[in-house]
């Protein structure tokens, strides 16, 4: 049996999305059930067009100049339940399930002030 992803979503976000300058729009990603702010990374019109399909989010690494879909190496994946934009369509605001910690140091959120390095 295969999983059914559903991802609520404005029908028009994909037309509606502000992509930056370099093709690029601020993704924040928001644990669902607990409304915690856990991270934010870059998406392209590609990158939100397979989290809206696949329901695994999937992001666009500036550095590396390739997607990476989150968790597909550290295991700690994001389930997309709700995608919405600001109001002015420049900023996407992911709702996810969040399986495992959200940042790269281990912390559940990348805004926790401990790990944070002035």
């Amino acid at each position: 049996m295969s999983a059914q992803w559903v991802v609520e979503a404005d029908p028009d976000i994909l037309e509606r999305a502000q992509f930056a300058h370099q093709g690029l729009i601020p993704c924040i990603a928001q644990d669902s059930s607990t409304g915690a702010v856990l991270m934010m990374a870059w998406m392209d019109r590609e990158a939100l067009s397979r989290t809206l399909l696949q329901g695994r989010v999937t992001y666009f690494s500036r550095s590396r100049q390739e997607y990476w879909r989150k968790g597909d190496t550290s295991g700690n994946t994001q389930i997309a339940r709700r995608m919405r934009l600001d109001c002015d369509g420049d900023v996407v605001l992911a709702e996810v399930e969040q399986v495992g910690p959200a940042c790269h140091t281990g912390s559940a959120t990348c805004f926790d002030a401990e790990h944070n390095h002035d």
